[in-house]
Parts: structure tokens; sequence; C-alpha cells
């Protein structure tokens, strides 16, 4: 039975990761500091024998006992809302914690999936976005924190890669959503989806015409579990390319609830906030064999009825 360690296992995207790996087959070994997680999202998950949790933060020594075949790297604040409260531990996480993983993966021979992020392009001057685009990232501004550890860890992990031959993957992961998702975490859907159900205003900044791509998690779950097993050690995007307005989501959202109360209300521009964001998904199709299955109508209905049950018991 091959082993994995996935980091930010009780987060959005790392419990989705654990319930697919032990669906495979996996032995899977969960670390988080729950930090931004919670453990509802893997309670499911404990009494499994393919199933061990380790409370850490990977910012420090991380020490795994015994054979590890596989790591996937997803610890690390994700939303606005968390890296601008927290960006001493956002740095760290890209940082010391990739450093410390990759470490791990060249004392066990192991296989290391490091989780990027479309922040790497910034306010992207290139539409859409391509690997090879290096971005247009302001590094002091407040979203720069998140943006440059993902950089770095980019980095570190081809240096590794080259340095000392440690097999390593890079996923450039664009927005996601999915069941899960926490309800205030800042991000435009959970927050849409709890506004519209409290029958409050849906916060769109600016005049909501910039765009983002929405990709529902069990398409990124297969695209990661491709790329793990693929040989391609350059990064690659996965996302859905059907690219919408906010104020065109919120719209979408708005006819989903259908709550009368809830309309759409706007506030000021973040700063550095990016005014388009679609992958060009050419690689993932031509090396992985992957695109997305689910449409975001199918998507959202699923989430919806998650965020119902949720916003109702908080």
């Amino acid at each position: 039975m091959p082993r994995i360690l996935i980091t930010g296992a009780a987060g959005f995207l790392g419990s989705h990761l654990c319930d697919r790996f032990i669906k495979e087959g996996f032995q899977v070994i969960g670390m988080d500091n729950l930090l931004t997680g919670s453990l509802d999202n893997i309670k499911h998950l404990f009494p499994l024998k393919e199933f061990e949790y380790y409370h850490h933060d990977v910012s420090k020594f991380v020490h795994v006992p015994g054979q590890l075949d596989y790591i996937l790297h997803f610890a690390s604040p994700a939303s606005p809302i968390d890296y601008l409260k927290m960006p001493i531990q956002t740095l760290k996480v890209g940082a010391l914690g990739t450093h410390n993983l990759l470490g791990l993966a060249l004392s066990k021979k192991a296989r290391i999936l490091v989780a990027s992020t479309s922040e790497v392009y910034g306010d992207p001057l290139v539409h859409p976005q391509t690997e090879e685009y290096w971005g247009n990232v302001n590094p002091v501004g407040p979203r720069g924190v998140y943006d440059e550890a993902k950089r770095f860890l980019e980095a570190i992990t081809m240096a590794y890669h080259n340095a000392h031959q440690v097999e390593t993957r890079i996923i450039r992961i664009f927005n996601t959503y999915g069941p899960r998702m926490r309800v205030n975490d800042g991000r435009v859907l959970p927050a849409f989806f709890s506004q519209a159900i409290r029958g409050e205003g849906l916060t769109v900044f600016g005049d909501g015409s910039q765009t983002r791509s929405f990709c529902y998690v069990d398409d990124l779950v297969e695209g990661i579990y491709r790329l793990l097993k693929s040989d391609y050690a350059q990064p690659v995007n996965i996302g859905n390319p059907d690219e919408i307005t906010i104020k065109e989501f919120g719209e979408e959202v708005l006819a989903l609830v259908n709550n009368p109360a809830a309309k759409l209300t706007y506030k000021d521009l973040p700063v550095d906030d990016p005014k388009v964001r679609r992958p060009d998904i050419t690689k993932a199709r031509d090396i992985l064999g992957w695109e997305p299955k689910v449409s975001r109508a199918e998507g959202l209905n699923r989430t919806y009825e998650y965020f119902k049950e949720v916003v109702k018991t908080e």
C-alpha cells in the first residue's frame, strides 16, 4: 500500500485529497496545524485504518517515521482574509514549510507535488495565462505575502529537482470551489452564498467587471492526481477556462438562492486585485489528458446544498 503525506489535510482542498487518495488505495497521513483548517472536514476519516493524523506546523521540522512514497504540500492560508491577517505565517509556510517538506522528500526518496496558485501571475498582462508567463506581481503590496510565498515555493522546488534530483511536481491552482469551503473565508463564492442565504448584500468590489474562472473541486482533485502520477516536472495550470465577470457570477448566485432580500452591493476595489483570471490549460490537456467535466451550473447546485446546511447552523 503506497503511503502519502498530505499537508493542509484539514482544509478545503486537503480534506478532499485525503478522501481521493484513500479511495485510490493509499495509506494517508494527514498533517495540519488547524490555523485555517477544521477537524470537521476529516472527522469521517478518523475511524479508518488507512488514515493517520498529525497535528503539526510544517514551518517547523517535519518528521514522519517509516516509508513515505508521496507528499502533497497543500498547507497555506489561501484566502485574502487569511493571508492579510496572517502575513508572516503565510510567508513561512511557503518558504520554511516547503523547504522542510522538500528535505523530507529527499531523505525518503518520495515524489512531492507542491500547490502553487494562479496568484503567481499577479494582475496579469497576458490573457489567458500560460505557464510560460512570468507574471505582474507587486512584491511589497498587501497581496505580495501570498504571491511571493508561492513564487518562492516554485523556485525552491525546481532547485531541489535540479540540484538533488528530487521528483517534484508543481500545480498552479485557479479559483476552486465546492463543499467544505469556510463560510467566512473571504473568497468570492462562500461570501456570495452566505450573503445570499442570509438575505444580505452580495459584496462586489469595483464595478464587478473583473473576471474569474471557477473550477469545481472534484475536477481539481482529478487534475492533481493525474499530475502526481505523471512524469512532468514543470508547472501546470489546473483550472476551468470558463471565464465570467464577478457581477455575472453574483447574478447567477442570486438566481440560484432566490432570496428576494439579497442583492448586489458595491465596494471599492482592493489594492492589486487582478482584473482578469483565466487559465490556458493546453498543457493539462496534452500532458495529463485532463480537462474539467463539471459545469458551473452543476457545481454551484452541489455547493449550494452544502452552504444551505452550514449557514443554517452558524
